[in-house]
């Protein structure tokens, strides 16, 4: 046999007061309950009624401790709600020059910066570039000038020279 079966199974508290009153006596009509009998139904359900109620405190205590717990834990989860939102601010911001600065904004300024100076640095290459430009020119004109200055130089050496000869010719025919 199984071990359930061999526990007899107590009868619920309706089941015994059905029990009470079919083995009672009728009397006109009403029903005779043997004293001893009540009384005894009276000390099972007032056990029971005891037994449930104790079950109720132990449930609501427990109801109450898991209530505090769950206060608690949320009180916990909002700290931790925070703190995470804390830090995501924290990791999407940077420290710009003292001032915390939007990661978005921060490339925004970061490229900006970037793209100015490349524009300067492209007008630098064309002024370096119109400058080297007048320079090559400013000395192909000089080059072409000393060159020029030179040729007249030694055109006025040989003009003088043979203005002198001539000068010279001169002043031996007149002495002849």
């Amino acid at each position: 046999m199984r071990a359930q079966d061999s526990v007899q199974k107590e009868p619920t508290i309706n089941e015994q007061f059905s029990e009470l009153i079919e083995n009672a006596n009728n009397y006109q009509e009403y029903k005779v309950v043997k004293h001893a009998l009540l009384l005894q139904l009276q000390k099972k359900t007032k056990v029971k009624i005891d037994g449930l109620n104790k079950n109720i405190q132990q449930l609501e205590d427990s109801l109450s401790a898991k209530q505090n717990r769950i206060e608690k834990l949320n009180g916990s989860l909002s700290s931790t709600q925070e703190d995470l939102d804390l830090v995501n601010s924290e990791k999407n911001n940077i420290q710009f020059l003292g001032i915390s600065t939007d990661k978005s904004t921060y490339q925004s300024i970061m490229w900006g910066v970037v793209f100015a100076l490349l524009v300067i640095l492209l007008f630098f290459i064309y002024k370096f570039k119109s400058s080297n430009a007048a320079t090559r020119e400013a000395k192909q004109n000089l080059q072409e000038c000393e060159a020029e200055f030179d040729d007249y130089k030694k055109r006025a050496l040989e003009k003088q020279q043979r203005l002198g000869r001539q000068l010279q010719d001169e002043i031996n025919r007149n002495k002849a």
